[in-house]
């Protein structure tokens, strides 16, 4: 399993980088903004901090289990979630940017802790 603080270290790099893209996109105005890239980000790695625990936890009882399960479900839910930040206003269409940066955010959250 991974260390306690390794884990704590993990989440507060997370919840930095989510930090840095979330204060520029609050400053800038847009519908997704500080709150919601730290919670993202974290909640990535966290799941992600839980899908290799359970792994390794149960290894011995489930040889095949795959870390990457979690990390698919964080994949396809985040493509969800930035599908509603997608907005047609006539011929405009706003909102892309926010999509692509939430489910690119949620990436970094899962690189952070699969290292």
């Amino acid at each position: 399993m991974i260390p306690d603080y390794q884990i704590i270290l993990r989440l507060l790099l997370a919840a930095g980088l989510g930090a840095l893209v979330g204060l520029e996109r609050e400053l800038r105005g847009q519908f997704a903004g500080l709150r919601t890239y730290i919670i993202l980000v974290t909640g990535a790695a966290l799941s992600m901090t839980v899908s290799i625990n359970l792994a390794i936890q149960f290894h011995p009882l489930a040889p095949n289990g795959d870390p990457a399960r979690l990390a698919a479900q964080v994949v396809s839910g985040i493509g969800f979630l930035g599908a509603g930040a997608i907005l047609r206003f006539g011929s405009h269409v706003k909102g892309l940017t926010t999509a692509t940066s939430l489910w690119s955010m949620a990436m970094v959250g899962l690189a952070v802790e699969a290292r």
